[in-house]
């Protein structure tokens, strides 16, 4: 079995699983799951051979994202979590329409110029990514009201949350459509 090649995401897949370990002292077992969960999503792109930028966004964001959520930041900067949210979503959004083309559920091999196919994979894109931004709004109301009463919801962050999470899924959308998000991943 060939050993596989290391590729710059491996950083930050590591540096996943320090915070796993760092997350445990201060934040209990609260924060060493979500440390956990980003683990696991940022082993996703490896699975998949995502090509490197999307690779290294997708992650670089994710971790971002937990930090700034132990951290507080969202609290202190109040336009941080709309951004993080709409970025989140995008790349995520992207990272699952690749999951579908690995599955054989979808294609790459397309060609990208012709419009239909632009189309079919924008509204894909868009779907999948304003899917999981309400999955991930029923995952924060759950955890605020099941484990962790400072995981901070509400009407307006939910709201404010789904519209981000449906731009960031526009974004990526527009760009896999033209074929920008996913240049270089194999078909």
């Amino acid at each position: 079995m060939p050993v596989p090649r290391f590729v710059l995401g491996d950083v930050l897949r590591w540096a996943a699983l320090v915070s796993v370990v760092v997350a445990l002292p201060p934040w209990g077992w609260v924060g060493g799951a979500l440390f956990f969960l980003v683990l696991g999503g940022c082993v996703i792109p490896r699975a998949l051979e995502a090509p490197a930028a999307l690779d290294l966004s997708y992650c670089a964001l994710l971790l971002f994202g937990a930090w700034a959520a132990q951290l507080d930041l969202y609290l202190r900067v109040g336009w941080l979590d709309v951004v993080v949210h709409a970025a989140a979503t995008g790349l995520i959004a992207a990272m699952a329409y690749l999951a579908l083309v690995r599955l054989g559920a979808l294609s790459l091999a397309r060609d990208p110029a012709t419009p239909r196919w632009r189309l079919g994979r924008a509204v894909v894109t868009l779907a999948l990514g304003t899917s999981l931004a309400v999955v991930w709004e029923m995952c924060e109301w759950f955890g605020h009201t099941q484990i962790d009463d400072r995981i901070q919801v509400g009407y307006t962050d939910t709201m404010g949350d789904l519209v981000a999470g449906g731009v960031g899924s526009a974004v990526a959308a527009v760009l896999l459509a033209r074929g920008l998000l996913l240049a270089g991943a194999r078909r």
